[in-house]
């Protein structure tokens, strides 16, 4: 798996930008079958950052209905980076 199907994504949302500017943490989504070394590593080479810690949570699909048909949205990986002070991220 190389960097590029590591990160799929970043999160941008008002939660995501107030850690980014408070605790220097970004949210990302990724790929489901990725561990905290792979995306640390992914982060690292596609940002040119020091990642200082990797969190991560498996968000389950929620259930979405169309009609008398019951469907779910697709499950997904989110994972939170802590950065060094010295770095930041610039995602506008």
């Amino acid at each position: 798996m190389d960097n590029y199907n590591i990160i799929i994504k970043p999160l941008v949302t008002e939660q995501g930008m107030h850690f980014a500017n408070t605790k220097n943490a970004y949210s990302f989504e990724v790929n489901k079958k990725a561990n905290k070394v792979q995306i640390r590593n992914a982060v690292q080479q596609l940002y040119n950052v020091k990642v200082v810690d990797v969190r991560t949570a498996n968000i389950k699909g929620k259930p979405r209905r169309r009609g008398r048909t019951i469907g779910y949205t697709k499950s997904w990986k989110k994972a939170v980076v802590v950065l060094h002070p010295d770095y930041h991220i610039d995602l506008f």
